[in-house]
């Protein structure tokens, strides 16, 4: 749901949030939790595990559909039409039929994805949620707050950017595409998709161009 944008010394509008905890994530807890108590599962290799999908093998899916988006502008249309149908194309899907909406970064806009009510998130291209977009703080303040949110994770932006913020709900994910830094033009999709980052596709970072090599 898009709640709102922010200007150079706006705020985004109020809005009220309807979604509640899907019962697979709470299930999902109960067993890991169960697993761990009975001996069946080693702590420190599911942490292992978790970490894997949180930060390498979940985000490497969302990074290929940016990727394909900023080489093929026909792909990047349907994308941004109808996000569902053009993640299927490149075998991914939502697990539980939700409906995904791809939002693109630009010089005059920037987007920010959070989950006010829990942490509604779009597992099939970036995996597991990071801990802090499911923290109280980030809900909360990425609706109030924005610009500071983003200066605190290193990324400042031009006043004149007007930034978005989108709600995410049991219905409803987003996906953030950020801009194709400059000086990339001559890499392949695959680089291109090494350069994507999870944060960059909740809006919390930007895409940058590899440093030449010495």
């Amino acid at each position: 749901m898009y709640i709102g944008a922010v200007h150079a010394h706006g705020h985004a509008h109020d809005h009220e949030h309807q979604a509640v905890p899907s019962d697979p994530a709470l299930r999902t807890k109960a067993l890991e939790s169960l697993l761990v108590e009975k001996g069946l599962v080693d702590p420190a290799a599911l942490d292992t595990l978790v970490d894997a999908f949180e930060n390498k093998i979940g985000p490497r899916n969302g990074a290929r559909v940016v990727a394909r988006a900023w080489v093929d502008p026909e792909y990047k249309k349907r994308l941004l039409v109808d996000g569902g149908s053009a993640i299927a194309e490149l075998g991914y899907a939502g697990s539980q039929g939700e409906h995904l909406i791809a939002v693109e970064n630009t010089p005059q806009v920037h987007n920010l994805v959070v989950c006010t009510l829990c942490s509604c998130y779009p597992w099939a291209v970036l995996g597991l949620p990071p801990v802090w977009y499911k923290s109280a703080p980030y809900r909360s303040r990425a609706v109030i707050d924005p610009r500071g949110v983003l200066r605190e994770f290193g990324l400042e932006l031009p006043e004149e950017t007007e930034i978005r913020v989108w709600d995410s709900t049991a219905e409803i994910r987003y996906l953030v595409v950020p801009e194709r830094p400059v000086g990339t033009e001559n890499l392949s999709e695959d680089d291109l998709a090494a350069l994507v980052s999870r944060d960059s596709m909740i809006g919390t970072a930007k895409v940058f161009a590899p440093k030449p090599k010495p």
